[in-house]
């Protein structure tokens, strides 16, 4: 399944970005899903997820200022971006799973100035 991640882009810090997470087609429902991050020179690492019953993780580094939320009837994820820090700079990845391994998107780029 190709999925297709969007709505990256440049911001001032303390500003906000909306991510969508769509898969290209798919027979079955989404089970789970979530976001990674990657800053230049860093390892990859997980945001956001959401389970199959609809509950949240969320690393510290963003708790309180990042939303995850998921659309059941399109099968698609979403992240909700509030007061953004120059930290926040990275390519965001999402995944959705349907049932077998997982999905991955091609990455968005969000870029916080200070």
């Amino acid at each position: 399944v190709q999925l297709q991640a969007s709505g990256g882009g440049l911001v001032q810090a303390g500003g906000s970005l909306s991510l969508s997470c769509a898969p290209s087609g798919s027979e079955f429902s989404l089970k789970h899903g979530g976001w990674y991050r990657q800053a230049p020179g860093k390892q990859r690492d997980i945001i956001a997820r959401v389970s199959d019953t609809g509950g949240t993780f969320y690393a510290d580094s963003v708790k309180g200022r990042f939303t995850i939320s998921r659309d059941n009837a399109k099968n698609t994820l979403s992240l909700q971006l509030n007061k953004l820090k120059p930290e926040d700079t990275a390519i965001y990845y999402c995944y959705l799973n349907f049932g077998g391994g997982l999905n991955w998107g091609q990455g968005t780029l969000v870029t916080v100035s200070s």
